[in-house]
């Protein structure tokens, strides 16, 4: 098991910017694919980027220039930094991991997941 933890997100204003955080404690993040997916309400899990174990990222089109994800293995985190924020980018955002080189955008290949974290855009 490779237990995740998220922090940040919360309730922003739209145009606004945000930073979710994704660690795995004392467990090395070194060899894990890392996704963020997002779900709002009625809607589907959504894949909306990946960054692979050489930090080669990916993003879906709704999201690209305006979201950067990214990792830091020496803290065992990896990052979503989200600007230009939109209430269409309402959702419980989540981070996935699982122990491959390159990542993908699809939620049923990961194996761990973070708790979630509600990013709510006021326009």
């Amino acid at each position: 098991q490779l237990p995740l933890v998220q922090s940040g997100g919360g309730l922003v204003q739209s145009g606004g910017s945000l930073r979710l955080s994704c660690t795995t404690g004392e467990y090395h993040l070194d060899f894990y694919s890392i996704g963020w997916f997002r779900q709002a309400p009625g809607k589907e899990r959504e894949g909306v980027s990946c960054i692979s174990v050489n930090s080669t990222a990916y993003y879906s089109d709704s999201v690209k220039g305006r979201f950067t994800i990214s990792r830091d293995n020496a803290k065992r985190t990896a990052y979503l930094e989200i600007t230009g924020l939109k209430p269409e980018d309402s959702a419980v955002y989540y981070c996935a991991a699982k122990l491959r080189t390159l990542c993908q955008l699809r939620a049923d290949w990961y194996d761990y997941w973070g708790q979630g974290a509600q990013v709510t855009v006021a326009s």
